[in-house]
């Protein structure tokens, strides 16, 4: 179909950059792996975020896995996280050992609910709380980040989604003890493979993930840290990302508009649209949500709509946990009616730098006629 419309365009994410120019010069410079270009592109984006330190390390769970290791989260830990974001955060608990133990969610910014967390808090000891701005919309920093501190426990940011986002002009990323990035060539500030970074505003733990991302080395072939890794960002991705950077708030105003656009075309129609327009959202994704989600699903790919679904089943539902959850999990964490109604029923649409506005009115045409059609039934 020669109008279709892609759900990511690999163009547009290239912002405009000369990305072989990148690839060129680190080739001719003979170093591949954290020399000049990750050193350079880690104080630009601990700048950017406004901290001291970044740490670039090989891909978003990594960062996470690491920012736990960095805390100190280790075997039979107890860490409190969303269950609606894809498994990245369970992913890495689960790399530490700890256990996940799963919060509700707010049932319009779909991240962390305070009142829900308040309540986990309570429940017993945590040995950190992980918090994923989804689809580009910062969770309730302010409130997040104050229960957090009242009891004493570690704020992790998954940052993975929301680069450039601020909320009460703090960037995501610089309200945790520690801000974790996925630099995957889908994200706002995407590289041409797998990336990522830890943030953070100590410096102890900048040194130590410096240390768990090689090995735990203190120095070459010494390691004085255990449960170190092979993760480091490499001079390609780094010399990418660091022409691109300059340019994310534009991009990030792109995608704004572009949901601003389907926001006002959807308004009379029973869609659940992003809650926010401000800074705050960053677009990553352009999530609707309708219990006739995989009616419309199927409706715009036929017509040469492309779209996806994040996520389809909730942490606590996925089969490799399934028999823990059938023998074990009880009350709270078993009763997340939000999650599991939001899984059900979310749908992502194109929403991208480079998305043309004929392309965008497409989509829209086509979720219009979609209802319109199923209102005439």
């Amino acid at each position: 179909m020669t109008d279709a419309v892609p759900f990511f365009s690999a163009e547009g994410a290239a912002f405009g950059v000369d990305v072989g120019a990148c690839v060129q010069r680190v080739a001719q410079s003979g170093w591949f792996v954290l020399g000049p270009s990750v050193r350079d592109f880690e104080a630009a984006f601990a700048r950017y975020v406004g901290v001291p330190h970044a740490v670039g390390v090989a891909n978003g769970t990594d960062a996470l896995a690491l920012a736990l290791g960095a805390l100190g989260v280790g075997p039979g830990a107890r860490v409190l996280t969303a269950a609606n974001a894809g498994y990245y955060a369970s992913t890495a608990i689960a790399q530490r050992g700890a256990t996940a133990h799963y919060v509700e969610v707010d049932a319009e910014r779909l991240t962390l609910a305070p009142d829900a967390l308040a309540a986990a808090l309570r429940a017993g000891p945590a040995a950190a709380v992980i918090v994923t701005h989804l689809y580009g919309q910062m969770a309730d920093m302010p409130a997040i980040a104050a229960l957090c501190q009242a009891a004493g426990v570690p704020l992790i940011e998954d940052a993975a989604q929301a680069h450039g986002a601020r909320c009460a002009g703090r960037a995501a990323g610089a309200w945790g003890a520690l801000g974790c990035f996925s630099f995957y060539p889908t994200k706002n500030l995407g590289a041409l493979g797998d990336g990522g970074a830890v943030v953070t505003a100590d410096t102890a733990l900048a040194e130590r993930l410096r240390a768990l991302r090689q090995y735990g080395w203190a120095r070459k072939y010494e390691v004085t840290l255990a449960g170190g890794a092979n993760s480091r960002l490499d001079e390609m991705q780094a010399a990418v990302l660091l022409a691109k950077l300059p340019r994310l708030d534009a991009a990030n105003a792109a995608r704004r508009a572009i949901a601003a656009r389907y926001n006002a075309a959807f308004a009379r129609l029973p869609l659940r649209c992003p809650p926010s327009l401000g800074e705050d959202y960053v677009a990553h994704l352009y999530v609707v949500r309708t219990p006739q989600r995989d009616a419309l699903r199927a409706h715009l790919t036929a017509a040469g709509i492309g779209c996806d679904v994040h996520y389809p089943v909730p942490d606590h539902r996925q089969p490799v946990r399934r028999a823990a959850a059938e023998a074990a999990l009880a009350g709270a964490e078993a009763s997340l009616p939000v999650t599991e109604a939001a899984c059900a029923e979310v749908l992502s649409l194109p929403c991208y730098p480079g998305l043309t506005d004929a392309q965008g009115e497409r989509v829209a045409a086509a979720v219009q006629g979609f209802f319109a059609g199923a209102a005439a039934c």
